[in-house]
């Protein structure tokens, strides 16, 4: 009898032992934050006893979530860190087909982090800049479109691949009326171009990022600084290309020249652009889809890897806004 009383006891419980405690600990995260995650996603508790995990649950989700805390100590173990939004990517898309825990991917080595793919449309779109001189990312806010695509670029100029990179932004309206604002051109426009300097910095120390800008190597300006040139040997990337007009992002995609590498980021949904004026993002994709040479790589609301309230905020408003168009 008292055989029987055990056997339930087995089916529900079952141990990770892992080899580094120092790997464990990351592992886990502060305060075990890591793998409350995990037990969130799955519906399983995860009890840690040095460096070995035990986990309760249902057959099933005790699966799951042990093949995630495996492959993340497998992320540990080769080096690359681990962030809180890596454990929430991992648990949230283990059960796809080609998840960011089970399927490596191109990945980016630069001088502070190693950029790899989160999710199947991260990695999709990774394949696409690998393959394709120009390549759109489109879709919402937190997907890691701009990211991916500044680690692309410093990938190609640390290889040798290009001799610049080149980032730009419509700067603040469509119009990119900033003649009143206090200060010199750089005042005016820095701050709309901050988060190119940010993704930069990710993956950069500051005073090589310096250095690279006060030799011409480095480029970050708005978009009108675009006219009139021809970027040649060069990565090039639009952000926010959703506030271009039609014919901004005509000059713009023909500025492309030998040896160049062009992405245009944005999410055609959040345009500022004048009521009734076409995005000149949205208009780009749908008449460049199947040119030779052109890859468009979708994000949507599900693939957002920043905090998971970003994902429920973009679907609320996007319910609201199809309500609105019935």
């Amino acid at each position: 009898m008292a055989d029987d009383q055990e056997a339930p006891a087995e089916q529900l419980f079952e141990q990770l032992s892992f080899d580094d405690n120092r790997h464990v600990a990351s592992l886990s995260g502060e305060h075990d934050a890591h793998l409350l995650i995990v037990e969130r996603a799955f519906g399983v508790r995860i009890d840690p006893r040095g460096n070995v995990l035990n986990i309760s649950g249902p057959p099933a989700q005790r699966a799951q979530a042990s093949a995630v805390l495996n492959r993340l100590y497998q992320r540990l173990a080769s080096g690359q860190p681990l962030t809180v939004e890596d454990v929430r990517a991992a648990a949230k898309f283990s059960g796809g087909e080609a998840s960011s825990g089970d399927t490596p991917g191109p990945a980016i080595k630069t001088p502070k982090r190693l950029v790899g793919p989160r999710t199947p449309a991260q990695r999709a779109y990774l394949e696409a800049l690998g393959r394709s001189d120009l390549v759109f990312g489109v879709g919402p806010a937190g997907t890691g479109k701009t990211y991916i695509a500044v680690a692309h670029a410093v990938g190609l100029y640390l290889s040798g691949a290009v001799e610049r990179i080149i980032l730009s932004r419509p700067a603040l309206e469509a119009g990119e009326r900033i003649g009143f604002l206090p200060g010199d051109m750089k005042e005016k426009v820095d701050p709309y171009l901050r988060p190119l300097y940010d993704a930069l910095h990710e993956m950069l120390h500051a005073d090589y990022i310096e250095r690279r800008i006060a030799g011409g190597e480095f480029e970050i300006a708005p978009l009108a600084f675009m006219r009139g040139r021809t970027l040649a040997r060069a990565a090039v990337i639009l952000d926010e290309a959703q506030n271009a007009t039609v014919a901004q992002t005509k000059m713009f995609l023909t500025r492309l020249g030998e040896g160049a590498r062009m992405v245009l980021t944005g999410d055609p949904s959040q345009s500022d652009l004048p009521r009734g004026e076409i995005s000149g993002l949205a208009d780009a994709v749908k008449l460049l889809a199947g040119v030779e040479g052109v890859s468009i790589a979708r994000f949507t609301a599900a693939d957002v890897v920043r905090h998971p309230l970003v994902g429920r905020v973009i679907d609320a408003y996007d319910a609201r806004d199809a309500a609105e168009r019935r």
